[in-house]
């Protein structure tokens, strides 16, 4: 679960600074108080909180500054609750009354059940306890879909990475001109692979990878991202920047490997 999403003051804390940064270095508590629905009093000790946690400077009793660790922690937070929101949202808003997930195991109707991300799919289990919950609508065997009602808790998702792996032009060499044993030791942690370019599937091949997508796969690692899912991209290099410039605007988070042997 997200940390600050854990408290009212977590998610308090969090207002405070943004409205902070908006309107740095002359802040008014009174007007930051009215539009988040908390007293004047109270803005004033989560401000000082602030100070004492180096998020913010004080530049005398009404002028704050967000300090570049402050900014790191709005960007952090924000990520994840972009990403847990677009997963409520389209995973979850969109499917109230009944979510879709995998069986872990034999389970019957109307039997509890626990709710766990793993590797961008939702299983569920009545042994393995997390902080998610429902009860089944079906019987179902192990393996087959089933629907989950009655949701209590949130699901937890992990933070996903991305990692590019960058290979040359076939006029600069293609596939034959790339560290193929890094290439291999990088696939090997990531559960998403996808190919950019006849030279990315090639080199895939070359270490006996068949990549999960090829066609569309800027958005498809985007998406398996905010299902908590790691990919690795092998993109030919003139496709990079168009990748990078996608991942940034989500404020997704990723490495840059040139794989290119000199």
């Amino acid at each position: 679960m997200i940390k600050i999403l854990q408290t009212k003051s977590g998610v308090t804390k969090f207002q405070v600074l943004i409205e902070i940064a908006a309107h740095q270095p002359n802040v008014r508590q009174k007007e930051i108080a009215a539009k988040i629905g908390i007293t004047p009093q109270a803005v004033s000790e989560y401000i000082k909180e602030l100070v004492n946690d180096g998020l913010i400077v004080t530049e005398g009793r009404v002028r704050y500054r967000i300090t570049k660790e402050g900014v790191e922690w709005v960007l952090e937070n924000a990520t994840e609750m972009k990403q847990y929101a677009r997963f409520v949202m389209e995973d979850i808003i969109s499917h109230v009354s009944t979510w879709t997930a995998i069986a872990k195991e034999d389970v019957k109707e109307g039997e509890q059940v626990y709710l766990k991300m793993e590797r961008g799919l939702l299983y569920v289990s009545s042994t393995e306890k997390t902080g998610a919950s429902g009860s089944v609508i079906s019987d179902a065997s192990a393996g087959e879909d089933v629907g989950v009602t009655s949701l209590r808790g949130l699901i937890d998702l992990e933070n996903a990475t991305v990692t590019i792996c960058k290979v040359p032009r076939i006029e600069r060499g293609g596939s034959r001109k790339i560290d193929i044993e890094r290439l291999r030791s990088l696939t090997s942690s990531k559960p998403y692979i996808a190919a950019i370019g006849v030279e990315a599937l090639i080199a895939l091949r070359k270490i006996g990878i068949t990549p999960n997508v090829m066609f569309g796969s800027n958005e498809s690692v985007i998406e398996a991202a905010y299902h908590g899912l790691s990919s690795l991209v092998v993109s030919v290099d003139e496709q990079v920047p168009s990748l990078l410039n996608r991942l940034e605007t989500e404020n997704l988070e990723y490495e840059l490997v040139d794989l290119t042997l000199e």
